[in-house]
């Protein structure tokens, strides 16, 4: 069994070349990456990072302030586009790809079937957001399947709510009263009956909210709470019919938004579906509610779901001296029933550049995260394009500003992107050695994800609690734990200072019971998997275990029983 890695991208920023962007600049004025800029040398450099999915972000037409009458496709008013290239998460034709990131925008479906074809054949699967809970403010298909009505097309707009809606309709009330519904348009926004915006606000939306969405009924009436899924809602249907359709164009898998905003019920009727006639297909979705995880994941049919609130926002308050390692323990173990079902990361277009001067400030300060992020179980890591190359993200790109992220709503261009790709042979001649070093390193460690059974498939031993603090062990910085599988044992230790330290690691006799492992006394030669070393050290349970464990990262060491 392998471990799935995710590199994820968004197409539109991966293959734009343009030096000079200007901070809100147009699609004319700044470029835009396209499909056919993800060439089988990119992936095949994306692979040899060890990746073995790639979820493409934004590749579903959403709105745009840009122009494409000719082709078709109305234009969105500037009211409900954030930025001037707009949400790739305010849906405006599910069936459609984006327009922006074709060559030619009239084969545009063709040129993202290619892709898909493109990187399967590179070895890898893709991954593509599919986005239940709202659309855009503008919804408007032109590739809807005869025989399916579009989003509110039947729909009674004179109430709340009817299990038939699509939409939930909220009267007289004016979209402009907390924005500017005219922005540049010569003419303001209107929208009569008003909807539900796409976070859960039955009123006016404010600059806070996602204005640019509308929220979808799944059969919950919000004012009463009722809930009723029988018969199966309108919406319902056409989502399934949606999942379908990218399904059968082979994706291999769905990266689901905000699912906890829509009923597991919904998920459980339409996964199991999608999986009985797609078998191999994964869900994977973004949560923030650990409460509900098992429910998604037993009841909902989910093959992963984000682990954020748990170890995520653990790695990152032990990276800032906020807590303590100890605490990787509980994040670990309060998911322990269900760690194979869980995502991890340290970057995604949501979340801040660990290098960004919000979070790090270095990229070097995440590599003990990453190794416990990326080895401490068989569940899927996610890196996102310019993680492995300490992108910053403090570019002020427009709608966005600077905020320690990499826009997902301007035409702009990715600097280490830029210089990896180079002229398109992803050599990595205009990196900087620090940038070189530090690809190098994400490279290692996550093929050895793979390449190590005990890393892919084997099981999971904590040490923290056999290593209380001491003047070996400083164990609000070091955290240390096994991985074995068969007759191969991993130590990993991992140190989250700023210097380097030398530790005296215990790993008790249970440890070796555990796996059903003998050992011996005296020195033992092990493998440094990261430096590739041979090292001599003691492995039993009445010595510690003496290494010296380089500031911000980690050693794993190979140990044959």
């Amino acid at each position: 069994m392998s471990k799935i890695i995710i590199y994820q991208l968004v197409p539109r920023l991966f293959g734009n070349s343009n030096e000079n962007c200007v901070p809100g600049g147009t699609i004319e004025q700044n470029g835009c990456g396209k499909f056919n800029d993800i060439t089988p040398k990119a992936l095949r450099a994306i692979r040899d990072l060890g990746a073995t999915h790639v979820w493409y972000t934004g590749v579903i037409e959403h709105t745009t302030r840009s122009r494409y009458g000719n082709f078709g496709i109305p234009a969105d008013h500037p009211a409900i586009v954030k930025g001037e290239a707009g949400s790739p998460y305010a849906i405006k034709d599910y069936y459609d790809n984006d327009p922006d990131l074709a060559v030619n925008v009239e084969r545009r479906r063709e040129e993202f079937k290619a892709l898909i074809e493109r990187t399967h054949k590179a070895g890898l699967k893709v991954i593509m957001d599919f986005i239940p809970n709202h659309v855009a403010r503008h919804y408007c298909s032109d590739c809807t399947p005869k025989g399916t009505y579009s989003f509110g097309e039947h729909d009674d707009k004179g109430v709340f709510y009817a299990g038939h809606n699509n939409f939930y309709y909220l009267g007289d009330n004016s979209f402009g009263c907390n924005l500017d519904a005219k922005e540049c348009a010569e003419e303001e926004y209107t929208e009569t009956p008003l909807r539900a915006t796409g976070n859960d606000c039955f009123g006016a939306p404010g600059r806070n909210d996602w204005y640019d969405t509308v929220k979808l009924n799944y059969g919950i009436d919000y004012r009463t709470g009722n809930r009723c899924f029988s018969p199966v809602p309108d919406t319902w249907v056409k989502m399934l019919k949606i999942l379908r359709h990218w399904a059968s164009q082979g994706v291999d898998g769905f990266r689901c938004d905000m699912v906890e905003m829509t009923p597991v019920e919904f998920w459980q009727w339409a996964v199991a579906k999608i999986k009985e006639e797609f078998p191999g297909i994964i869900f994977i979705g973004e949560i923030y509610q650990p409460h509900i995880y098992r429910s998604f994941i037993r009841e909902g049919h989910f093959d992963y779901l984000y682990d954020k609130v748990g170890l995520y926002d653990t790695l990152r308050g032990v990276m800032n001296g906020q807590t303590s390692a100890n605490n990787i323990s509980y994040a670990l173990q309060s998911t322990s029933d269900i760690r194979g079902n869980m995502l991890t990361f340290l970057e995604n277009h949501d979340e801040q550049r660990i290098a960004s001067d919000f979070f790090a400030a270095k990229a070097e300060r995440a590599l003990a995260a990453l190794i416990v992020s990326a080895t401490s179980g068989t569940e899927p890591f996610m890196l996102y394009a310019g993680q492995e190359l300490g992108e910053r993200g403090m570019d002020k790109e427009g709608y966005s500003g600077v905020d320690g992220r990499t826009t997902i709503f301007d035409y702009w261009s990715v600097d280490t992107l830029r210089r990896w790709r180079g002229n398109g042979d992803y050599s990595g001649e205009q990196l900087t050695d620090k940038e070189k070093s530090l690809q190098q390193f994400y490279a290692r460690l996550l093929n050895l994800c793979n390449k190590e059974k005990a890393l892919s498939s084997g099981a999971y031993y904590g040490l923290q609690y056999a290593n209380p603090y001491s003047d070996s062990y400083d164990c609000n910085h070091i955290y240390s734990y096994l991985r074995g599988y068969e007759n191969e044992l991993l130590l990993i230790v991992t140190n989250f200072s700023e210097n380097d330290k030398e530790c005296g690691v215990t790993v008790p006799e249970e440890a070796f019971a555990y796996f059903g492992a003998t050992y011996k006394e005296g020195a033992l030669k092990a493998t440094e998997l990261l430096s590739g070393d041979i090292v001599e050290v003691t492995f039993n349970p009445y010595d510690r275990t003496t290494v010296t464990v380089p500031a911000n990262s980690g050693v794993i060491l190979k140990f044959k029983m």
